[in-house]
C-alpha cells in the first residue's frame, strides 16, 4: 500500500470488544491504528454488517475488508484450505439423534479469520508476493480485542505469534493495558451512549458456540440468518458431502444434537 515501515493494525471483528477499541481510538483514549482489518466469512448476521457500515462512517482508522470465501458454501463443498475430511467448524457429533455429543476440530477461525488478516497485511499493506519475506526494517504490531475476562485466549494468541511470526511481528491487547483494563461488560458499558444501536456479537449465523438464548434471538429477530443456519445445519448431514465423509456420527450445529429447526430452545 505504501512504503511505511511500521504498521499498527487492529483485528476488527466488529463485535463488542473490538468496537470498543475502535471507538476509544476515535475518542483519543487508545493510540490509533494505521488500519483496521475485517475478515469476512460472508456468514455474519445482518446486524454485524449494518454495524460495520456505521463504524466506517465514524471517521476512525480506515477499515479494510477481505474474505476467503463464503464459509457455509465452502464447508458443504469441501473447499476448506487444509483438505481435511471433517467440518472446519466445531460441529457437535453424535451416533444417534439427541445422544451424547462430541465435537469436531475448529478450523474456521484460522482459515477464514486469522489467515485472511495476515494475507491482507502481507499483500496489501506490505506489497509482498507469495512466500516473499517481510523486509528486515518492517515492524508489525497487531492489536487484538481480547478483554480481561479472556486471559487464556490472549495468552494463546501471544504464544502463536511469538513462535511462528518472528521478531518483526508483535501482538498487543489494548484492553489489558493498565490505563484501560476492561472486561467485555466494561466494553459494553463504554459503548452505551456512543453507539446508537446495540453492538451485535460477531459470529457466523450457524456458529455452534451459541446459547439457546442466542439461537432464539436469531430465530425471532433475524429470520434470514436463522434460515441460513438451518440450511447449513441440515447440509452437514447430507450423505456424501465432504464435511461428514468418513465419519460414523452425524454433525449438528446445536449441542443438543438434533436438527436446529427441531430443537427445543428453552432459554438457558
Amino acid at each position: 500500500m505504501t512504503e511505511q515501515k511500521t504498521w499498527r493494525i487492529l483485528n476488527l471483528g466488529a463485535g463488542v470488544q473490538s468496537t470498543a477499541i475502535y471507538m476509544m481510538m476515535i475518542d483519543g483514549e487508545i493510540e490509533p491504528a494505521d488500519v483496521a482489518i475485517f475478515a469476512d466469512t460472508q456468514e455474519e448476521p445482518g446486524a454485524v454488517y449494518d454495524h460495520l457500515a456505521w463504524l466506517e462512517s465514524q471517521g476512525g482508522p480506515p477499515i479494510l475488508k477481505a474474505t476467503a470465501g463464503k464459509l457455509g458454501d465452502d464447508l458443504v463443498a469441501g473447499k476448506n484450505s487444509t483438505g481435511q475430511r471433517f467440518a472446519s467448524i466445531p460441529a457437535f457429533t453424535s451416533a444417534r439423534e439427541g445422544g451424547p455429543a462430541g465435537m469436531t476440530r475448529r478450523q474456521c477461525t484460522s482459515e477464514y479469520k486469522i489467515a485472511v488478516v495476515e494475507k491482507v497485511i502481507r499483500r496489501e499493506l506490505l506489497g509482498l508476493k507469495h512466500r516473499q519475506r517481510i523486509p528486515k526494517d518492517a515492524r508489525l504490531n497487531q492489536l487484538f480485542g481480547f478483554s480481561t475476562d479472556e486471559p487464556k485466549r490472549a495468552g494463546n494468541a501471544r504464544i502463536r505469534y511469538e513462535q511462528q511470526m518472528g521478531h518483526q511481528w508483535s501482538v498487543a491487547f489494548p484492553l489489558f493495558d493498565e490505563s484501560v483494563w476492561m472486561s467485555r461488560r466494561d466494553c459494553r458499558n463504554y459503548l452505551e451512549g456512543r453507539v446508537p444501536h446495540r453492538v451485535p456479537r460477531s459470529a457466523c449465523v450457524f456458529c455452534p458456540f451459541k446459547s439457546n438464548a442466542e439461537w432464539v434471538d436469531l430465530r425471532d429477530n433475524d429470520p434470514e440468518s436463522w434460515d441460513r443456519a438451518v440450511e447449513v445445519d441440515r447440509a452437514l448431514r447430507e450423505p456424501g458431502i465432504i464435511a461428514n465423509r468418513g465419519l460414523d456420527q452425524a454433525l449438528y450445529v446445536h449441542r443438543g444434537c438434533r436438527p436446529l429447526d427441531e430443537v427445543n430452545l428453552g432459554v438457558d
